[in-house]
C-alpha cells in the first residue's frame, strides 16, 4: 500500500519561512519523480516543485529563488523549503510520486495534503 505523507504545514506570517515534508512508503521512493503541488481555493492545482530521481529540480516561476525541493532517498522523503513567503502562497500543498517505465507504464500517487496559510 502506497502512502505519501505530508506535513509542516500551518499559519505563517508574510514574509515568513516553512518547511514542508512528505514520507513515503511502499514504494521504491529512489526512482520516483517527487513533486510537490498546491491547489488554492477557486484555482487548479499547480505544480510548484519536483526532483527527478537523479536530483535534477524544476520550479514554478513565481516561487523561483524562494522555495527549495530536496529528497533524502534513504529516509524516503521529499522536503520543501519556502522562504519569504506571501499571502499568494496560501494553499493545501500537495505531495506527488510519479514516474514512467521504459514502456510507458506510469504509476501516480498523491498525499493528502497541507494547509499552508500566509497572513499579510
Amino acid at each position: 500500500q502506497v502512502q505519501l505523507v505530508e506535513s509542516g504545514g500551518g499559519l505563517v506570517q508574510s514574509g515568513g519561512s516553512r518547511r514542508l515534508s512528505c514520507a513515503a512508503s511502499g514504494i521504491t521512493f529512489s526512482i520516483y519523480t517527487m513533486g510537490w503541488y498546491r491547489q488554492a481555493p477557486g484555482k487548479q492545482r499547480e505544480l510548484v516543485a519536483a526532483i527527478t530521481s537523479g536530483g535534477s529540480t524544476n520550479y514554478a516561476d513565481s516561487v523561483k529563488g524562494r522555495f527549495t525541493i530536496s529528497r533524502d532517498n534513504p529516509k524516503n522523503r521529499v522536503y520543501l523549503q519556502m522562504n519569504g513567503l506571501k499571502p499568494e502562497d496560501t494553499a493545501v500543498y500537495y505531495c506527488n510520486a510519479g514516474r514512467t517505465t521504459s514502456w510507458g507504464a506510469t504509476s501516480d500517487y498523491w498525499g493528502q495534503g497541507t494547509q499552508v496559510t500566509v497572513s499579510s
